[in-house]
């Protein structure tokens, strides 16, 4: 791999009195989609977090663009960094319009409304959605909304906490046809949290499993079935016949 757009280097994190990650070593490529996999407790969501300063290591370093996190002002990396997550996180007494432009606001730029009109239609929803409320979207609607304010402020990295997690099987679906187009046309360095299989397959271009805090596979999305560590072989085992 050239040089990484993002790098865990021996990365550990400690909570409680216990390791929630435990020398994490992993780098993503610039354009790449990585999934994090893994059960509940995983490390996942910590890990994600250690991504764009709102976790610090316990120990080692995280790199983004060749600079630790310790580095970075903590505020500008999260600016340039999109977050998605179940439940979206749009403020409910904006409208969906507001939401989007909202990052570029706080940057100091116009919330120009031909763009946040580009960023709906990029993710599927219609012009006059931008002056709806979230509450009167859909499940759906609203995660779509969500990926749209992400992309506002034209994020060098994407990170997705099990975005679709709470959605229905169809619509699921959909979003995830909808999320590997937009990867497609947009190439945007991603990391990916899930504990489906059958999601991580569909979306990644590598998969990296956690168990325990600890990386027990990293490989292309189309090598896993291959996988035989313990962790590994009871994630297809429990999703066979799925995949």
């Amino acid at each position: 791999m050239a040089d990484p757009f993002l790098e865990f280097r021996t990365v550990s994190f400690h909570a409680g009195g216990r390791a929630i990650l435990d020398r994490l070593d992993l780098r993503v490529a610039q354009g790449e989609v990585l999934v994090l996999l893994g059960r509940s407790g995983s490390g996942k969501t910590t890990a994600l977090k250690l991504a764009n300063a709102l976790l610090m290591p316990s120990g080692g370093e995280v790199m983004v663009e060749g600079r630790s996190t310790r580095q970075w002002n903590a505020i500008e990396l999260r600016r340039r960094t999109g977050y998605v997550i179940q439940e979206t996180g749009l403020l409910p007494h904006l409208t969906v319009g507001e939401n989007v432009g909202l990052v570029p606001r706080i940057r100091g730029a116009e919330a120009n409304p031909e763009r946040i009109r580009g960023l709906l239609d990029l993710v599927g929803l219609p012009a006059e959605f931008a002056g709806r409320y979230p509450r009167q979207l859909s499940g759906g609607q609203r995660q779509r909304a969500g990926v749209a304010r992400a992309l506002a402020a034209d994020p060098r990295l994407l990170l997705f906490d099990e975005p679709f997690g709470a959605l229905d099987p169809v619509t699921r679906f959909e979003l995830q046809n909808e999320f590997r187009a937009l990867q497609q046309r947009l190439r945007k360095t991603a990391i990916f949290v899930t504990h489906d299989l059958r999601e991580a397959l569909r979306l990644g271009d590598r998969i990296a499993l956690l168990h325990n805090g600890r990386l027990e596979v990293n490989c292309a999305a189309a090598e896993f079935r291959h996988a035989a560590t313990p962790e590994a072989s009871a994630f297809l085992a429990a999703f066979r016949g799925d995949i």
